[in-house]
């Protein structure tokens, strides 16, 4: 794979620049419910050195009820500033599944303006394979200022989505497994219909991975595209059950150079709720 600071690098990478001053890693490790795991604790038992927890769930907008929604900038801002994190620094994000929530992260620091970020490719499980440097200590922080500017055309409401499904002006990709998206599996959350966004596309998340967690060549990640009927000439939209796995093929399409993308941050656990939005099955 080629090394992109500010998409995907390798663990040789990483491994390289381990101990570069202005280097930020963090661990963004977030599982559903039933995975019966628990990120913090995994972090605190192990991580990479000098690495950082960013929790997801605390780090979003807790004024929604829906789940971990992209958090208001002062928040960001004030809680990257504690964990110093800032101006100047390169980004290393990875998490515990391979490539699963770092995307989701680094997704966060591009809607935020940050473009010095990247997702540690197969991430802490291809780490730990490679016998590579590991600590349960806490990191040293010192505090960093922080600019943020967000980029408002990154993230799609749901009036946004429903308007592109209505007119068919952008391809609507579905991260989720083919069973959700055909409604013939239950989604993990209470309460919520099952099938799809009408004309939407299924780009499972896994299908634009290799079978160790790391991401695809861009040849095979382009072929996944078309194989899934998308066009890739018209912006996209990127959905799946939280906003969680949505990013991980928002980090398919940067890396393809597909530049105009967005992602539906309330994606099916809010698009499943209101009984008055339409939904496909099949």
């Amino acid at each position: 794979m080629t090394d992109d600071p500010k998409t995907l690098v390798s663990t040789d990478w990483l491994g390289a620049h381990l101990r570069d001053p202005d280097l930020r890693i963090l661990d963004a490790s977030w599982y559903l419910p039933d995975a019966g795991r628990d990120p913090r604790a995994e972090y605190n038992a192990a991580h990479i050195p000098g690495a950082r927890f960013f929790d997801i769930d605390e780090i979003s907008d807790q004024r929604s009820a829906l789940p971990h929604m992209a958090p208001p900038t002062e928040k960001f801002m004030s809680r990257m500033r504690a964990m110093g994190v800032g101006d100047g620094h390169q980004v290393v994000i990875y998490d515990g599944a391979g490539l699963f929530s770092a995307a989701r992260v680094w997704w966060t620091f591009r809607l935020m303006g940050k473009t010095d970020v990247a997702v540690l490719d197969g991430g802490f499980p291809k780490w730990r394979a490679e016998g590579r440097e590991i600590e349960d200590l806490p990191p040293v922080v010192k505090d960093r200022h922080m600019t943020v500017s967000r980029q408002n055309h990154l993230v799609k409401d749901v009036t946004q989505v429903a308007h592109s499904s209505k007119l068919r002006e952008a391809e609507i990709l579905d991260a989720r497994s083919a069973a959700r998206f055909r409604g013939e599996a239950p989604e993990p959350r209470a309460g919520l219909r099952s099938g799809h966004i009408p004309g939407s596309k299924n780009v499972p998340f896994a299908t634009v991975l290799n079978p160790d967690g790391t991401m695809k060549s861009v040849p095979d990640l382009r072929a996944t595209f078309e194989a899934a009927g998308v066009d890739l000439t018209k912006p996209a939209i990127t959905t799946c059950g939280s906003g969680v796995t949505a990013a991980v093929l928002s980090l398919a399409l940067e890396r393809i150079g597909h530049r105009n993308h967005s992602l539906y941050d309330g994606s099916w656990a809010e698009w499943g709720m209101f009984d008055d939005l339409p939904v496909e099955k099949g």
